[in-house]
């Protein structure tokens, strides 16, 4: 396995640049987390990317995931060279969202542009050959809603020597019924996008498994209970080869960020 120096546990959340956000990173530095991955999805652009790393001043930063579609490579380019300038080794970009008929080809074309050093780009990958891909032409992968044997199968595809940063779902909640219940409430909407359902299915969720989220679908794709047992799910998935676990808590709730489940978690996974 690697060391690319994010430690075992990180956190996944999306960062808008607002004055909230920025407090949430410097909150999750001084808590001890070594790498944000920020979710492309809350991201209004790469100006938010060069606020945050200035507003902190040692965590790292991961694009989880900046879409191919929508920034080019000469723009993350851009960025990448102007954050080595002045805070080198705090961002990494990592990439996907080709979406089309020929995403290999997508994201082969955009990596032949991209002037980021293979080390310092990674790749949202789910399927076997996309895996590969970021095996051959990056430092490693980042996926998302896989359970522990697809981490064991996805270090096979990937080889030794290659990052593999999983990010995972969990719900700071003792009470199944209520855990699961907001576990299912973001499931739910994956299981409409093409690329989860066909991970889904490769992971041996059935379309009905899909269609009703029952309790072992649900359990394996989340992780909650108490931070001991977080933690003790979260492992699994370092146990079966991956590098680093991405903690991507949810609550159910829009709003602020969740900064008192980072800081309740954080004595159990970075102790």
């Amino acid at each position: 396995m690697t060391d690319h120096q994010f430690g075992a546990f990180g956190i996944t959340t999306g960062l808008d640049g607002s004055a909230e956000s920025l407090d949430a990173a410097r909150a999750a530095e001084e808590l001890g987390y070594p790498a944000i991955w920020l979710s492309g999805g809350p991201l209004p652009g790469l100006q938010t990317i060069v606020d945050l790393v200035g507003a902190t001043t040692a965590i790292k930063f991961v694009s989880g995931i900046l879409g191919v579609t929508k920034y080019s490579a000469a723009e993350v380019s851009t960025t990448y060279a102007s954050l080595e300038a002045t805070a080198p080794g705090r961002f990494t970009a990592g990439l996907g969202g080709a979406h089309g008929p020929k995403p290999i080809a997508t994201l082969n074309g955009y990596l032949d542009e991209l002037d980021v050093p293979v080390e310092r780009r990674v790749l949202a990958a789910l399927g076997p050959r996309m895996m590969k891909l970021a095996g051959e032409r990056t430092a490693g992968a980042y996926p998302f809603l896989t359970g522990a044997a697809y981490s064991a199968e996805a270090r096979k595809v990937l080889g030794p020597e290659k990052l593999l940063a999983v990010s995972h779902l969990v719900v700071l909640e003792t009470d199944a019924d209520r855990a699961r219940a907001i576990a299912r409430d973001t499931l739910s909407f994956f299981t409409r996008i093409p690329g989860y359902v066909a991970s889904f299915e490769r992971q041996g969720f059935s379309a009905a498994d899909q269609a009703e989220l029952p309790d072992h679908m649900v359990d394996a794709l989340a992780a909650w209970g108490s931070p001991a047992d977080i933690k003790a799910k979260l492992t699994e998935h370092l146990d079966a080869g991956a590098d680093h676990v991405a903690v991507n808590v949810i609550t159910g709730e829009t709003g602020p960020q969740p900064i008192e489940q980072w800081r309740a978690l954080a004595p159990t996974l970075l102790g």
